[in-house]
């Protein structure tokens, strides 16, 4: 009997306006949501392709002392990281997060600015043989016109525009470099440090320096996790957090706990992150994800109101029926249960509509912005049910307060 109540229920043109506004406010709702939890790393993933967010140096390296407007880095140049540790950076808690690495070596010969690097080397990490990492790896972006110099090559050079326009360099030339003489394979387009540059292979500088094993500094990009007020608190002092504060920011894809992790794993270096790039991802994801939760209230509400109207026509257009579900001896519960199913039933089926091209309409908007797709996320599906009931719950149980205890004579002969 129960049954066929509901199913009389959810019958007429008013439950289908009611499906319709309730499936435009999931629909809104769970594009929000899949799109604001995705949004941290769709975002991670376009900043790292600007370059590396995490500088490793050897200890002592970055000590410093100011004298006056002068810095002086007394260590500097002196202490190194050796290249066969490096594989621990790939081998962190965090280890799925490190996109690559690329090891630094700079020399300055006969006025020629030279720095030695991977470009895209397999390196041998525990459980993961195919890892290749590299400047391949952490600047995608680099134009070069001709290809990169392959990895402990004695012989092959980029050279960066600005350089190879003032030397008048252009590709198979050859060079001479400290008596070895090295083919220019590309010419990078790109510029900042390394536009007045050769880069070569780390092996090379190595070799020129006489420095087998050695390397300056290491550049690591990480996917992380917008910083919140814990790893805030973390960065300024880690002393500061308690035990539960330290184990959850710990076990976060910070990029300060990330870096922490590569410092207590690399032996004799310390990791350091590029708070610019850190700060930069915290500032765009907090504003997206505000006005997305701006929006989705405000759908929330006028949804509502929406629904309470739309129930209010339907509980007066049905006064009669409530006036005989008393008469026959039904309690305020039965009635309220009744009105209250059948908005459930039609808010449960709208919401999972509403879900499904949701995440469409997420993705659409995901691909015109990013121009990639996101994932979609499971807490989407229960967050866009409960608001869907919330909503049906609220715009019906309301509205039925006004005319519940209303007497069965009053109502059936609307003598009042």
């Amino acid at each position: 009997m129960i049954f066929k109540i509901i199913l009389s229920s959810i019958r007429g043109d008013m439950k289908i306006l009611s499906f319709l506004t309730i499936f435009l406010t999931s629909l809104l709702i769970s594009s929000m949501l899949n799109i604001t939890l995705s949004i941290g790393n769709v975002v991670s993933k376009e900043l790292r392709s600007y370059g590396s967010n995490i500088l490793v140096l050897p200890k002592g390296n970055s000590l410093s002392i100011d004298v006056g407007d002068q810095k002086f880095e007394p260590l500097k140049n002196e202490n190194y990281i050796n290249e066969s540790d490096l594989h621990a950076i790939k081998e962190i808690f965090w280890r799925n997060n490190i996109v690559g690495f690329a090891p630094f070596l700079t020399a300055l010969v006969d006025d020629k600015k030279i720095v030695g690097t991977y470009f895209d080397k397999n390196v041998k990490v525990t459980d993961e043989e195919d890892f290749t990492t590299g400047i391949k790896a952490i600047y995608p972006f680099w134009k070069i016109d001709g290809k990169l110099p392959k990895d402990d090559s004695l012989d092959e050079v980029l050279v960066g525009s600005d350089l190879a326009l003032k030397e008048n360099l252009k590709l198979n030339d050859e060079i001479n470099i400290a008596g070895k003489t090295l083919k220019v394979v590309g010419i990078l387009d790109f510029g900042g440090e390394f536009s007045n540059k050769f880069i070569t292979s780390l092996k090379f500088t190595q070799t020129l320096l006489n420095l087998e094993n050695k390397v300056e500094k290491v550049e690591v990009s990480a996917l992380t996790i917008p910083e919140n007020d814990l790893a805030i608190k973390a960065r300024k002092n880690l002393d500061y957090l308690d035990q539960v504060e330290y184990d959850l920011w710990y076990c976060t894809a910070f990029v300060s706990s990330i870096a922490y992790q590569i410092s207590e794993d690399l032996k004799g270096a310390d990791a350091k992150p590029q708070t610019q790039i850190s700060d930069a991802e915290s500032s765009v994801v907090t504003k997206i994800q505000t006005l997305m939760l701006v929006v989705s209230l405000i759908s929330l509400i006028v949804s509502s109101i929406a629904i309470s109207s739309l129930m209010t026509s339907e509980i007066y257009r049905r006064t009669k029926e409530i006036g005989l579900l008393k008469a026959l001896g039904a309690t305020n519960f039965q009635i309220y249960l009744n009105f209250a199913l059948g908005s459930v039933v039609v808010a449960v089926f709208s919401s999972l509509v509403g879900v499904i091209f949701g995440y469409l309409i997420s993705q659409i908007i995901a691909y015109f912005i990013f121009s990639h797709f996101i994932n979609f996320s499971l807490i989407v599906i229960p967050i866009t049910l409960f608001f869907a009931v919330l909503i049906a719950l609220i715009g019906s149980l309301l509205p039925m307060k006004n005319v519940i205890n209303l007497l069965p004579a009053e109502v059936l002969y609307a003598s009042k």
